[in-house]
């Protein structure tokens, strides 16, 4: 009895030791992160505002590397420059309507920030070439993977227009659709067909031999084995497509309004480029950004869904 109560003595220190291990090891990465960021931040805030933090500037400034304003710009003045753009009057407008009572002053000056009308447009862009490529991409992309004859009739031509920069088609898709929201459209399909189509394809073409033999040997017809072991053998493949083609599709929003667009968060960002605001060029960029670490971490999470299906259909 003494040697077992020993034993659990022992025992309880390096079941505590363990549990701290593991919870280090569960939020190093999250934690290591965090601080890259901050020190970034910090860094980036120090050089845009001559090294100036909440009005108190570092004694030794003078010694630190600087830049000129107007070719950099603060995380600071990043968030002074948004809080313009998404509220009439600050965003002081609208906690004194709310102080106030205000609801509808409150609206109003929500209602009235002059980046809805550049959101909206280039939420509509993306959405619907996003959704015409992925709703084209994952179909074809399967059948070419399926059937080798049609794969050989498509693939020059899925090569030839993979290959070529859709910043080159652009002139054309103004021609052939207008001015007007639907030749953007059309560069973001574009962009985001070809990883949808050639990651489907390659998830088709990858699945594991010795399931289809053994499927076909006990009976089972094409869209059997279609159904049961081709599209969960490929979904962690379309997954990473449709991951790819965020990044294409946001490409293509931003190019397309470079050229005949009177609104987007591209043609904000052109137009404050071209007139040194460069806070207004980085809320931008950012609006672009944290839209496209969203998307993506909303799809990884779904093929966290679908990893069973991963380890269930790949080959051992």
């Amino acid at each position: 009895m003494a040697q077992s109560q020993a034993t659990a003595a022992v025992a309880r220190p390096a079941s505590r030791a363990e549990k701290r291990r593991r919870t280090w090891d569960d939020y190093e990465g999250m934690v290591l992160g965090v601080v890259a960021v901050v020190i970034f931040l910090l860094f980036w805030e120090g050089v845009g505002t001559k090294w100036s933090y909440f009005g108190w500037q570092l004694p030794f400034a003078s010694a630190l590397p600087q830049i000129n304003p107007m070719f950099t710009s603060a995380p600071s003045r990043i968030l002074l420059a948004a809080d313009k753009l998404f509220f009439d009057g600050g965003l002081g407008a609208v906690t004194g309507a709310l102080a106030a009572g205000n609801l509808s002053g409150a609206w109003t000056a929500i209602a009235k920030g002059s980046i809805w009308k550049d959101l909206w447009v280039s939420f509509q862009e993306f959405a619907w070439g996003y959704a015409m490529a992925v709703a084209f991409g994952i179909p074809f992309g399967m059948l070419t993977g399926w059937y080798r004859r049609l794969n050989y009739v498509f693939e020059p031509f899925v090569s030839a227009l993979y290959a070529t920069p859709r910043v080159a088609l652009l002139p054309l898709f103004i021609i052939w659709f207008g001015i007007g929201i639907n030749s953007k459209i059309a560069v973001v399909f574009a962009g985001a067909l070809f990883p949808v189509v050639i990651s489907t394809f390659s998830g088709m073409r990858t699945l594991d031999a010795n399931l289809l033999k053994c499927a076909r040997s006990f009976g089972a017809n094409d869209w059997q084995i279609f159904r049961t072991i081709a599209i969960p053998g490929s979904i962690p493949f379309i997954i990473t497509g449709l991951r790819l083609a965020i990044g294409r599709a946001l490409i293509g929003v931003v190019v397309g309004e470079l050229y005949a667009a009177t609104a987007g968060v591209g043609y904000l960002i052109t137009v404050a480029g071209a007139t040194f605001q460069t806070d207004k060029v980085f809320v931008g960029v950012m609006i672009i950004c944290f839209s496209g670490m969203f998307m993506m971490e909303m799809l990884k999470q779904l093929e966290r869904h679908f990893e069973p299906w991963r380890q269930r259909v790949g080959a051992n």
